[in-house]
C-alpha cells in the first residue's frame, strides 16, 4: 500500500499533470501521461499482472462499504473460463444515506484538492495496468493489446480528461469576490461574496460490457471531482474492471482523510434489474450510462429526477465517392471492421458507394470491385490466425454471434465470416468480419442497413450518386444517429457537401484516412467521442458540457 499524504501532498504532486492537462486541452495536442507499451511497466509488471489477476478468481471481492447484504457475480470470460468471483450486493437503503452523509467533506475539500485526489487514483490505477488489462480481457472480450492499451492507458487518459475539463469549469468562478457600488456622496454599497462549487448528489454509472474502463471513467471522474459520490453500477458481465478501480479509489480517499464511501460498488443478481431500481432513487441525481437504445431512452424517460448522460447505438456510415490512395483506403478500412470483431460503438457500418462506381489512383473502380477489393483486404488482413486472434479478440456474447450467422439473409454476401481458432483459448468464439451488399434504391433493404447491427457485420451500400451518399449519411445521421462518419473523396465539392452534412446533423467526422489513424478510434484531450447532437448520445466526452452540469454554484453575500 502506498504511503497515506494529504489533500495538500497530493496537490503538490498532481498539480503539474494537472496544468499539462487544462493546457492540452486548450490546444488539442498529443499528450498522454499514461504509457501505451506493456514493456514500460517494467520487466515483470505483465507477470505480476497476470498473478494478481489469476488470484483474484474463485474468491469473493471483498469491499468494505456499507449495507452489504448478500454476494453476487456470474462473470464468465468471453474466453471460456468462469471467472468464479463474487461481489458486495447492496441494501440500496443502508448505502444511499451512508454516501449522502460523505457530500460535506468533500465539497468542503474545495475543487482542486479533489482533483488531486481523482489524479492519485489514476495514478494508482496505472501502475496496476496488467492487472486491469486481465480484467478488461477476461470480462468484454478484447484481445490482450487492445485490453492494454484501451482499458489502461487510453481509459485513464479519459479520466484525467474529465477531472481537468471538471476543475476548469468550476474554478471559472472565484471562490471570493468584494463587491462595491458607488452610491455618489454617499457610502458605496458593499458586500463580500463567496462562491461554492456544490453537487448535484450521487452519480449512478451504468457500466458496458464492451469497454467499461474507457466508457465508466469519464463519467465517474466528472462526477467525483466536482463533489458527488459515486455509486459504480457494473454490466453483470464486465464486473472485475469496475469493481478493481472503486477498491482501489477508496484506498486513496481513505488515506486522504476522505470517507471511502464516497466510491461504491452495486452488483445485482440474475434478473434483479437493480440499475432500474437505482436509477429512479431521489438520492440519485446524476446518472451515466452506455449500451443499448432501449435502455437509454428508458432511463432519459423515467429518470426524472436525475441528469441523464447516455451514449446509445447508432449507425455509423463511410461515404466512398474517389480515392488517390486506393490500397491504403482499402487497408484502412479492413483495420476498421475487423478491430474487436467490430464491437465498438465508433466501428463503421454502412459503406456508402455510388453504383457506377469510383475514382481511384489505380483506375476507376467499379462497386462490384470496391466491394471485391475490400473484402481481400479484410481477408488477407485476417488470413494468419494468430494475427486475426490478435486483432480480433473474442465474441463477448450470443447476441451478436447470431447477428453474424443472420446477416447472410440480409442481401448478397460479399465476404462470408469464417470461425478462427484460438489455441491459448479454445473455449472463445472468434469470428471475421461479414460484408453484405444491399441496394440503397430498394425500401425493402432498409430494414437490414438502417438499424445498428451491432457486431462484425457492415453493409456495401449501393446508391445513385455521391449526392444520394450524402443524403442517405444526412438521413441516417438524423434519424438513427452515429458516433462516427468517414469519407474518401478527392472532389472538393464533395467533400464540402459531406462537411455540411455533419455540421448540419452534428457528427463527429473523419475524412480520407489511409495511414495509422482510424475511424473507430479518438485521442483524449484531443478528439471529442460523440457528438452530444444526434440520437447516439445526449453527451460527449469530453467537453464543458459534460461536466458543467454535475453542480451548482451557490453564492453566500455578506455586508461589509
Amino acid at each position: 500500500m502506498a504511503a497515506e499524504m494529504t489533500a495538500a501532498q497530493l496537490i503538490e504532486k498532481h498539480r503539474p499533470t494537472l496544468d499539462q492537462a487544462l493546457e492540452t486541452i486548450r490546444t488539442r495536442a498529443y499528450w498522454s501521461p499514461h504509457p501505451e507499451h506493456p514493456k514500460a511497466y517494467g520487466e515483470n509488471a505483465a507477470a505480476d499482472g497476470v498473478a494478481a489477476f489469476e488470484a483474484l478468481r474463485g474468491k469473493r471481492f471483498e469491499i468494505d462499504q456499507p449495507g452489504t447484504d448478500d454476494w453476487a457475480g456470474e462473470e464468465v470470460s468471453p474466453y471460456g473460463p468462469e471467472l468464479g468471483i463474487s461481489y458486495p450486493h447492496p441494501d440500496v437503503a443502508v448505502l444511499l444515506p451512508a454516501m449522502r452523509a460523505a457530500i460535506p467533506v468533500w465539497r468542503d475539500a474545495g475543487p482542486e484538492a479533489r482533483a488531486a485526489v481523482c489524479l492519485e487514483i489514476l495514478t494508482r490505477i496505472s501502475a496496476r495496468t496488467h492487472e486491469f488489462a486481465q480484467a478488461v480481457m477476461h470480462t468484454s472480450g478484447q484481445a490482450f493489446m487492445m485490453a492494454f492499451q484501451a482499458g489502461g492507458p487510453h481509459a485513464q487518459d479519459r479520466g484525467l480528461e474529465a477531472v481537468a475539463y471538471a476543475y476548469a469549469e468550476q474554478v471559472r468562478t472565484p471562490e471570493q469576490a468584494p463587491w462595491s457600488k458607488p452610491q455618489g456622496k454617499r457610502d458605496p454599497l458593499e458586500l463580500t461574496k463567496s462562491f461554492t462549487a456544490v453537487p448535484r448528489g450521487i452519480a449512478l454509472l451504468i457500466g458496458c460490457n464492451t469497454f467499461p474502463t474507457w466508457n465508466g471513467y469519464p463519467g465517474l471522474f466528472a462526477s467525483l471531482a466536482t463533489g458527488n459520490p459515486v455509486l459504480v453500477k457494473p454490466h453483470p458481465r464486465a464486473v472485475l474492471p469496475l469493481a478493481l478501480t472503486v477498491r482501489v479509489a477508496r484506498e486513496v480517499l481513505e488515506e486522504a482523510g476522505f470517507p471511502a464511501d464516497l466510491v461504491c460498488l452495486a452488483v445485482d443478481k440474475p434478473g434483479e434489474g437493480l440499475a432500474k431500481t437505482l436509477a429512479v432513487r431521489p438520492e440519485v441525481r446524476i446518472i451515466d450510462y452506455t449500451g443499448s437504445t432501449a435502455f437509454g431512452d428508458w432511463l432519459e424517460t423515467h429518470a426524472r429526477q436525475a441528469q441523464v448522460f447516455t451514449e446509445k447505438a447508432g449507425v455509423n456510415t463511410v461515404v466512398i465517392e474517389s480515392t488517390d490512395n486506393y490500397k491504403g483506403m482499402l487497408s484502412n478500412l479492413a483495420f476498421s471492421l475487423s478491430l474487436y470483431s467490430g464491437q465498438m460503438c465508433t466501428t463503421p457500418q454502412n459503406l456508402v458507394i455510388p453504383r457506377d462506381g469510383i475514382r481511384t489512383d489505380a483506375g476507376p473502380k467499379s462497386y462490384d470491385e470496391v466491394v471485391a477489393d475490400l473484402a481481400g483486404a479484410v481477408s488477407g488482413l485476417l488470413g494468419d490466425d494468430a494475427r486475426a486472434n490478435a486483432l480480433l479478440g473474442a465474441i463477448v456474447n450470443p447476441q451478436v454471434k447470431e447477428r453474424i450467422e443472420a446477416a447472410s439473409g440480409l442481401g448478397e454476401v460479399a465476404l462470408a465470416s469464417r470461425e478462427v481458432a484460438n489455441p491459448e483459448f479454445p473455449g472463445a468464439t472468434v469470428r471475421t468480419p461479414v460484408i453484405v451488399k444491399v441496394d440503397g434504391a430498394k425500401p425493402d433493404s432498409e430494414a437490414a442497413y438502417l438499424s445498428e447491427c451491432f457486431g462484425p457485420v457492415s453493409f456495401a451500400v449501393a446508391v445513385d450518386s455521391a449526392a444520394d451518399a450524402v443524403d442517405l449519411l444526412r438521413r441516417t445521421v438524423r434519424e438513427k444517429g452515429a458516433m462516427t462518419v468517414g469519407a474518401y473523396t478527392t472532389s472538393a465539392e464533395v467533400e464540402q457537401l459531406v462537411e455540411e452534412a455533419c455540421l448540419e446533423e452534428c457528427a463527429q467526422l473523419s475524412l480520407n484516412l489511409t495511414g495509422g489513424v482510424y475511424v473507430n478510434q479518438t485521442a483524449a484531450f484531443s478528439d471529442f467521442h460523440g457528438s452530444g447532437g444526434n440520437p447516439a448520445a445526449n453527451a460527449v466526452l469530453c467537453d464543458g458540457a459534460f461536466v458543467a452540469n454535475r453542480f451548482r454554484t451557490v453564492e453566500v453575500r455578506r455586508e461589509v
